[in-house]
């Protein structure tokens, strides 16, 4: 079974649709999620991420949290 923080780092990959803007989710959350959450966050992203077109990933870049 994977940890809460390997599941975070999964969820950040997947968020991570360009190699060049990395995303960052704040390790704090961690406290209030289950890993049963993180495991449906991630499900649910894959399922999303193979719908995305190109104005959506534009969309969504405004709400990514830049380093």
């Amino acid at each position: 079974m994977k940890t809460k923080e390997e599941l975070l780092h999964e969820i950040e990959a997947i968020l991570t649709y360009k190699p060049e803007n990395k995303t960052s989710i704040n390790p704090n959350y961690l406290e209030f999620l289950e890993i049963e959450d993180l495991e449906n966050i991630k499900k649910g992203l894959l399922n999303k991420m193979g719908k995305l077109k190109e104005e959506d990933i534009a969309w969504l870049e405004q709400f990514k949290k830049y380093d």
